[in-house]
């Protein structure tokens, strides 16, 4: 039977909603780790509910996007595999699928708290918009990137209680501009402009200009959060910045493989799959709770 009739199967399923993607709302541990909140089982629930609702929320946005880039991804090597453009999953299974995805992140972001249902409704409103205008409008569209990481950490911070610190939320504004202009220069280089309306826009020049500014202001911003006189009060050390070097190897390491062409057009997966950037990642993680809790 061909696949364009195939019954839908839970694999196809599962490759609709993108699981994958689901590491990217780690964003929203960020208040809890540096908030030194990892004994409060109240937060800690709260935070799990938080990051269902981002995964399923965002599984239903991806149908979307699915959805209505599904003429231009059936040009594209990749993309046209995808369940929607190949035909492993018609139209109306997939907005059941959404509809049943997005129910479910509602009701897991009013059990956390009001303020995360708020947040994560305000990340599909953007989304919606992002999908249907905003996304080939220059700038813009990085920008749209950035605010659904953005809305994470605040969800993971204000939204469950959690006052936020104003150094980290720069720190993550930077770092998610810099993760989405790298994902636009990863596919400018890929397809010379050609893959997305929008790249048209842009140069390389231009991307690695923004690209610049983003890395400066995230190493900048982390490092001025670490030797902050209320973090090193918060968290009873002012050790944290022997973490910096950790960011400034990340980001000079990503800028690497952005730039040979190795990585760059897929964030959350790039993490799992360069040693470097994982390992990296990992000690970051370990020296930041060890400084933390000692």
């Amino acid at each position: 039977m061909p696949a364009a009739t195939s019954p839908l199967t839970v694999s196809a399923v599962v490759h609709l909603l993108r699981p994958k993607q689901w590491v990217k709302n780690i964003f929203v541990c960020a208040g809890v780790l540096f908030g030194g909140h990892w004994h409060n089982q109240k937060l800690l629930f709260a935070l799990t509910l938080t990051f269902v609702a981002f995964s399923l929320m965002g599984s239903s946005v991806y149908v979307l996007n699915d959805y209505l880039d599904r003429d231009a991804d059936r040009n594209h090597p990749a993309k046209r595999n995808r369940p929607l453009v190949s035909g492993a999953v018609s139209a109306p299974q997939a907005f059941a699928a959404a509809v049943v995805c997005c129910g479910l992140a509602i009701v897991a972001a009013s059990s956390a708290d009001i303020r995360v249902l708020e947040i994560v409704m305000t990340y599909l409103l953007i989304n919606i918009a992002y999908s249907l205008r905003l996304k080939h409008q220059p700038v813009v569209d990085v920008f749209c990137i950035s605010s659904g990481f953005m809305l994470r950490i605040l969800a993971g911070t204000w939204g469950i209680g959690i006052p936020p610190s104003g150094w980290l939320l720069l720190t993550g504004m930077f770092m998610t501009l810099f993760l989405g202009f790298g994902k636009r220069r990863a596919e400018w280089a890929e397809a010379g402009g050609a893959q997305r309306p929008v790249l048209a826009s842009y140069s390389r020049e231009l991307l690695d200009t923004f690209l610049s500014i983003a890395a400066t202001g995230t190493a900048l911003s982390y490092g001025l959060y670490t030797l902050d006189p209320r973090t090193m009060a918060l968290h009873h050390t002012d050790k944290l910045i022997l973490t910096l070097p950790f960011v400034l190897f990340a980001l000079f390491r990503y800028l690497y493989l952005i730039d040979s062409g190795e990585k760059g057009e897929n964030p959350s997966a790039d993490v799992f799959t360069d040693p470097q950037v994982l390992v990296c990642g990992l000690s970051f993680a370990a020296c930041t709770w060890w400084l933390l809790n000692h």
